[in-house]
């Protein structure tokens, strides 16, 4: 399998210029990361960060730019190169899509919108393209089944008006279902060979979401913990979800969960990178700060050997706050053995 290399572990910087809810504002943007945050990220033995941001901090609706919001881009590009991190900048929200609101989707459909879009990455390129320690990503979790088709032709005109500017950068794509390994079946080829497929993994839900306010049907009060026989957590995942998430259990059937179950999953993944050649990247996954302390540190180090196995580089969520904020009190008793197993 091709590799993705200088990218093996890393941790997402969320919150900052991305998913800020009421916090856009420049007092935000410089207090929430600082060089001491990177500076600390890099003693943690990481050798990447996956940086989100939404269009809205440096572009406005009309495709003009915001020079005020770059700035907390470069610094973060400066300290990164002060620290020898790699850096993977993702667009989490476009003009016309976010990922977390299902009524806000008219970019897949609109032209115009579409414009912008374009527009932002060869900006984007303009400033960062062409470095060794910096890779794209182009969206965040394209989500509806409906819109695989017209998020292949966005990437097909995308990363042409890239090429223009910035031939050899390496430029990350993901598939629908908010980035899921089955989305990766419906990705066409890749346009050139300086492109990576990405997916997120956030399995089993019904443990790594437990009691998640932002989940349908998910109750606030559920708890549950990790391992545990595959059959049981298919049956809690089942009376909160249906049965949608029924085939990922069944490699174990009655079996205790282990790497085993990532193993198996990730199999998907690494038949479409075989048939097209490309690098994979697991942008995201964690756990949310309502598991016990102990479950998450099981969860990861499974996580982390199935990934190790396959040779599969990835980036955690998140390094604060997000409701899985790696270095916040909730992880602090273990959080050398967690950044053991990222």
């Amino acid at each position: 399998m091709k590799q993705l290399k200088g990218y093996d572990k890393g941790v997402n910087l969320g919150g900052w210029l991305s998913q800020c809810g009421e916090n856009y504002t420049e007092e935000h943007y410089s207090t929430f990361i600082t060089e001491a945050d990177i500076q600390k990220l890099a003693g943690w033995g990481l050798d990447h960060l996956r940086l989100p941001v939404d269009y809205n901090v440096i572009q406005n609706d009309d495709g003009s730019f915001i020079e005020s919001g770059f700035v907390h881009i470069d610094r973060c590009i400066g300290w990164c190169e002060k620290y020898g991190l790699n850096l993977v900048l993702d667009i989490h929200k476009a003009c016309g899509f976010v990922f977390d609101d299902a009524s806000y989707c008219g970019f897949f459909s609109d032209e115009g919108l579409q414009d912008v879009f374009v527009k932002l990455w060869q900006e984007l390129a303009r400033r960062y393209g062409n470095r060794d320690n910096i890779i794209f990503e182009l969206l965040n979790e394209v989500t509806a089944r409906e819109f695989a088709e017209p998020w292949n032709r966005i990437i097909r005109r995308t990363i042409p008006a890239i090429r223009e500017i910035a031939p050899e950068t390496r430029i990350v794509v993901g598939g629908i279902y908010n980035s899921s390994i089955i989305g990766l079946t419906l990705m066409e080829a890749p346009y050139d060979e300086n492109v990576v497929f990405t997916f997120h993994c956030y399995s089993p839900m019904v443990f790594t979401h437990q009691a998640a306010y932002w989940v349908e049907a998910m109750p606030a009060d559920f708890r549950t913990v990790y391992p545990q026989k595959a059959s049981e957590m298919r049956s809690l995942s089942a009376s909160i979800f249906g049965d949608d998430y029924d085939d990922e259990f069944a490699s174990l059937g009655d079996e205790m969960m282990d790497s085993r179950y990532f193993e198996n999953m990730f199999k998907t993944a690494l038949e479409v990178s075989a048939k097209y050649d490309v690098p994979l990247y697991c942008g995201e996954y964690g756990v949310i700060d309502l598991a016990d302390a102990e479950s998450t540190l099981r969860w990861y180090k499974d996580m982390n050997a199935a990934l190790t196995k396959y040779n599969i580089p990835r980036a955690a969520w998140s390094y604060k706050e997000m409701n899985f904020g790696l270095s916040d009190e909730h992880y602090a008793a273990i959080l050398p053995q967690l950044l053991g197993a990222l």
